[in-house]
C-alpha cells in the first residue's frame, strides 16, 4: 500500500507544479485564478492521502473547511475579475 501512497504523492506534486507554472504564465486573470483553486484542491487532496498513510481522522474538518474557504474565494475572485473586465 505503501507504493500507492508514494505514486499518488508524486502525481499530486507534479500537478502542483504545472498548476504552479499555468499560475505564473497564465495570460489572463481568470486562468489564475483557476490555476489557483486547482492549486488548493491539490493541497487538500495531499492532505487527505497523509490522513489516510496515517489513519488519522482529526484533520478532516480542517479538510473540508480548506475547501470550503477555496472554492468561495474562488468564486468571489472570478466575480470580482469579471466585474473589472466588463468595464473595460
Amino acid at each position: 500500500m505503501t507504493t500507492v501512497f508514494t505514486i499518488t504523492l508524486t502525481l499530486l506534486c507534479v500537478a502542483g507544479v504545472l498548476t504552479l507554472v499555468r499560475l505564473l504564465r497564465g495570460p489572463s486573470t481568470l486562468d489564475r485564478i483557476v490555476a489557483v483553486d486547482v492549486f488548493i484542491i491539490l493541497i487538500v487532496a495531499g492532505a487527505a492521502v497523509y490522513v489516510a498513510v496515517y489513519r488519522d481522522g482529526a484533520n478532516i474538518t480542517l479538510l473540508a473547511a480548506v475547501a470550503l474557504l477555496g472554492f468561495v474565494g474562488t468564486a468571489t475572485a472570478a466575480r470580482l475579475a469579471e466585474r473589472r473586465e466588463g468595464h473595460r
